[in-house]
């Protein structure tokens, strides 16, 4: 497996997916140049798959993909999902990661240093 989904992940994006207007949507996660630190993760649901291009998993009845050139950069990341008193969100736990900013959306890796946004 590419990512690992805790259980409390698992099941908010299951329910983000029943929401969707599609049948065939999948859970896209990535990297984009940007942030603090140079990159930033992409997380969201799509139709379109690029099978040239991108690497499908099925991730505990989610359907996952990744682009394949995103894939040494987040192999082996953890995306929980945590409640607290202002709501939730996703947490993402890198192991590739050597530099991440104080939000924890924005990093860095060995071999990828991305592009950082200057306006951070």
């Amino acid at each position: 497996m590419i990512l690992n989904i805790t259980e409390a992940a698992n099941h908010r994006i299951k329910e983000m997916l029943k929401e969707e207007d599609s049948n065939n949507a999948h859970l896209r996660f990535g990297v984009k140049g940007g942030g603090c630190s140079g990159l930033s993760y992409a997380m969201g649901f799509e139709d379109e798959i690029n099978e040239e291009l991108d690497t499908t998993e099925m991730s505990d009845g989610i359907p996952v993909v990744i682009h394949t050139q995103d894939i040494p950069i987040v192999e082996g990341t953890t995306i929980d999902f945590k409640e607290n008193m202002m709501g939730g969100g996703f947490t993402i736990d890198n192991p590739n990661a050597i530099v991440s900013c104080g939000c924890g959306s924005s990093f860095k890796t060995a071999t990828n240093a991305g592009t950082p946004d200057p306006n951070c």
